[in-house]
This record gives structure tokens, C-alpha cells and sequence, in this order.
């Protein structure tokens, strides 16, 4: 089939994100003003650069209550911090349970009985039995495409300056995905979880 995204798909749901697919997931831990700890999961979330090192996670639409900036947007907006937490397999029914639409105000950590841990450089808490962490700064916010200023579609780029990694995913020095043992988002409700990996090596040009 083929289908233009301005007309109707006549589909039973949006595909792109059944074709975008395992997306990482962007666990984001902040605090407002008053420090007020918000966490919740972002699909559309990837690292983006190595020096200075970036990552990027992107909120679509408005605030379930009462419309305006999702928590995440507007804590970070407010005090440039965030921490990204990694999302596992044993982790998933707590990161499912962060991602209710709660107003604002509502600790995710305690509505899905996470313990947090005190993050180093930064002031939003850590997903204490998250085996990965990355300490963040705001470096910007970059306002996309919307359907209608009410709806708007956010993109926050944070820059590195702190991770953390449990030992026990690492082996020679190397992180072991077993180990880690990561979900990612597939379409619609489905999830799945990263167990296995190939190795293939970058060819090397040999023309002239």
C-alpha cells in the first residue's frame, strides 16, 4: 500500500511507529523549581553525538491535564537538568507504570515504587535499580513542526556530563547486552527485548 501522511491511512492505527522500530528508550528523571521529582519514558529518544556527547528525547502533545508543557518539557525548562535512565527487562512493569498521565505534581518514582539514588552533577534523582544513567544538561529545545500551538512536538538535546554504569554488565571492559538486557519500543503497545547481537566490521576503503 502506499499512503500520503496528509490523507487517512484506513488503517486500524498509525503505522510509523510500527516502522520506526526498536526505538531506545528515554527514561527521564527531573525536578521542577521547587524539586519536585517527575520521571517518565520518551520513544522518541536516541544519542546523537560523541564529542561533546548528546542525547535527544522529543514530547508530543499537550499536558493530559489541563493542557500546556508535559512535566518533562517544563521541568527542564526550568531548571536545565535531566538524567536518562535505562529501561530493562526487569524494569519494565515500573517504567510501564511511570508512564500513566498523571497531573502535575503526582512523584512517578512513588506511584511505581522506585527507589532513587542522588545523582552526582546534577539534581533530578536516579532510577536507583537502573543499571545505566546518564547525567544531562539542557543544551537546547528546538520547537518542531505542531499541528496547532496547543499540541505542540518538543525536542530537548541534553549534553553528557556524567555516566553511570553497574559493573556487573561489564565484562573486559566492555558493557554486555545480555547483561544489560534492554527493552525498546516497537509499535503500537509492543516491546521487545534485547538478548541477542551479531558483530560485523566497517569495511575499510580500499579504492583510489
Amino acid at each position: 500500500m502506499f499512503y500520503e501522511t496528509a490523507r487517512p491511512h484506513g488503517l486500524r492505527a498509525n503505522p510509523l511507529n510500527a516502522i520506526v522500530v526498536p526505538r531506545p528508550i528515554g527514561w527521564i528523571s527531573t525536578v521542577d523549581g521547587a524539586g519536585r521529582a517527575n520521571l517518565a519514558p520518551y520513544s522518541f529518544f536516541n544519542a546523537v553525538a560523541y564529542r561533546p556527547p548528546q542525547v535527544m528525547f522529543s514530547a508530543t502533545g499537550a499536558h493530559d491535564h489541563g493542557g500546556g508543557l508535559k512535566d518533562s518539557i517544563a521541568n527542564i525548562r526550568e531548571t536545565a537538568e535531566f538524567v536518562v535512565n535505562l529501561a530493562t527487562w526487569a524494569l519494565r512493569e515500573a517504567m510501564n507504570a511511570s508512564s500513566v498521565p498523571a497531573p502535575s505534581g503526582v512523584d512517578e518514582f512513588e506511584q511505581a515504587g522506585l527507589e532513587r539514588a542522588p545523582a552526582r552533577l546534577v539534581r533530578p534523582p536516579l532510577v536507583a535499580a537502573s543499571p545505566v544513567h546518564l547525567e544531562c544538561v539542557l543544551s537546547q529545545i528546538v520547537e518542531l513542526e505542531a499541528p496547532a500551538p496547543e499540541k505542540p512536538n518538543t525536542m530537548v538535546i541534553g549534553r553528557v556530563v556524567g555516566i553511570h554504569i553497574a559493573d556487573a554488565v561489564l565484562v573486559d571492559g566492555l558493557i554486555d547486552i545480555a547483561l544489560l538486557d534492554p527493552i525498546a519500543r516497537l509499535g503500537y503497545d509492543r516491546y521487545t527485548r534485547v538478548r541477542e547481537s551479531f558483530a560485523m566490521t566497517r569495511p575499510r576503503w580500499e579504492g583510489t
